[in-house]
């Protein structure tokens, strides 16, 4: 099994799409950018990838008709290769969520594994496939807000705070399921036409700001839940420069929320016109990867403006690679 076949496999540069979750969750649980959230990142790309390497195990029959190019299906990568590289990357996320985090970390950990293995070889085609593949997202950026180290407040409170940002993460990835259904034979207008209008409500929802609250505190001298110190990464704004700091946080969160309707906005409007197969498939994967300019936003809400340029960075780079390997 060549490196290359592995790589169309799992489909690795829609893996890009994964670290802003857990950072976005991070973020808005004032969480620094430490080597234990870094370790999170590592165990969600493993689980991410388990899933892509199990469905092509699971879809084998379908993609034989309907993808014949992908690995499994053309022979390059045996069926029974594909579950045990599924098998082994999910030891190893669960692994490294343990190290990264603990018993808070693998205690996410263990049910985004199991909503990996139940949607691939049970809900797929069922109802609650849509909501299997939301849950996990959900879960991701969950995972980045109960990360255990100095200074972590209590599980609740960080699931709290994280709330909002994994549930616009959630309803995205509802949108991109809605559309995934009709990647072959094309849907009706209706269900793009649905599925843009949630996203601009999505980024509405994202560009909002969080409040007041986080200003006041920083200005009184306490230390901001939204903006926290870090050694990897900046993630705190200096108390001095509060305002300066609000204001930087609601440009990119305004500029990340724009990107995304730019990206995926866009491609669902080709797909309301006409919506083919290979225009929903082409929305669905802009999708994947617009996902990464609203962690930015959801990232800058939660306090750390230069963690989501960063993050805004990253989205060309994984465009041009899914030009190479498409993420879907």
């Amino acid at each position: 099994m060549r490196l290359a076949d592995l790589a169309l496999l799992v489909r690795a540069p829609a893996a890009l799409s994964v670290p802003g979750d857990v950072i976005a969750g991070a973020a808005a649980a004032g969480r620094p950018l430490g080597a234990r959230t870094l370790g999170v990142i590592g165990s969600s790309i493993c689980l991410y990838w388990a899933g892509m390497a199990l469905n092509d195990y699971a879809d084998a029959t379908v993609d034989a008709v309907e993808r014949p190019d992908r690995p499994v299906p053309s022979g390059r990568v045996p069926r029974r290769a594909a579950l045990a590289v599924a098998g082994g990357l999910t030891g190893a996320g669960l692994g490294l969520a343990a190290v990264a985090g603990g018993r808070r970390s693998v205690s996410v950990a263990l049910p985004l594994a199991g909503l990996v293995w139940a949607y691939d070889l049970k809900l797929k085609s069922t109802p609650a496939g849509g909501f299997a593949v939301a849950g996990a997202r959900v879960l991701d950026v969950v995972a980045g807000a109960v990360v255990a180290g100095p200074g972590a407040g209590s599980v609740g409170g960080a699931l709290r705070r994280a709330a909002v940002p994994a549930a616009l993460v959630g309803v995205h990835t509802g949108t991109l399921m809605a559309l995934s259904r009709h990647e072959i034979s094309g849907a009706t207008v209706r269900v793009p036409a649905a599925t843009l209008a949630v996203s601009v409500v999505t980024a509405v929802a994202t560009a909002v700001p969080v409040g007041r609250d986080d200003v006041g505190s920083a200005a009184k001298g306490g230390v901001s839940s939204a903006a926290p110190s870090g050694l990897v990464a900046q993630f705190p704004a200096p108390l001095r420069g509060v305002a300066g700091a609000v204001r930087s946080r609601k440009l990119f969160a305004a500029v990340g929320a724009l990107g995304y309707l730019g990206t995926y906005g866009t491609a669902q409007v080709r797909a309301v016109r006409k919506p083919s197969g290979e225009n929903v498939r082409r929305a669905v994967g802009a999708g994947i990867l617009g996902l990464m300019p609203l962690q930015a936003a959801l990232t800058a809400r939660g306090g750390a403006p230069a963690v989501a340029a960063a993050l805004g960075v990253v989205h060309p780079l994984a465009r041009r690679l899914a030009r190479r390997i498409s993420p879907t």
